[in-house]
């Protein structure tokens, strides 16, 4: 039977519907400035600045489905020490009883 390795709650990821709001907030928010880009490509005339605004509304899709698909992992660094798993042991020689829940066939 395998044991989860333990979780420090500083690093305890969000609730799965916090996940979603955070992304669904950067997908929005994404979006919102390439239709700025768009209007402004527009309005702006002639230029350079235009086509750095309509390079903006080409290319922030990607990034908005890149960044709404990221998954956010917290990580302090540390790692915990002392756990049970963390250095597990052999068993005895060939003398000793087998280990609990060992079927022989």
């Amino acid at each position: 039977m395998a044991r989860d390795d333990a979780v420090r709650i500083t690093t305890a990821s969000s609730s799965a519907h916090e996940d979603i709001a955070r992304r669904q907030r950067r997908y929005v928010l994404s979006m919102s400035l390439r239709t700025v880009c768009f209007v402004g490509a527009i309005l702006v005339g002639p230029g350079w600045l235009r086509w750095v605004l309509v390079a903006g509304a080409v290319l922030l899709p990607y990034v908005a489905v890149v960044m709404a698909n990221a998954v956010s992992t917290k990580s302090d660094g540390f790692a915990l020490t002392g756990s049970p798993n963390a250095h597990p042991e052999l068993g005895g020689g060939t003398d000793s009883a087998p280990p609990r829940g060992y079927d022989s066939i």
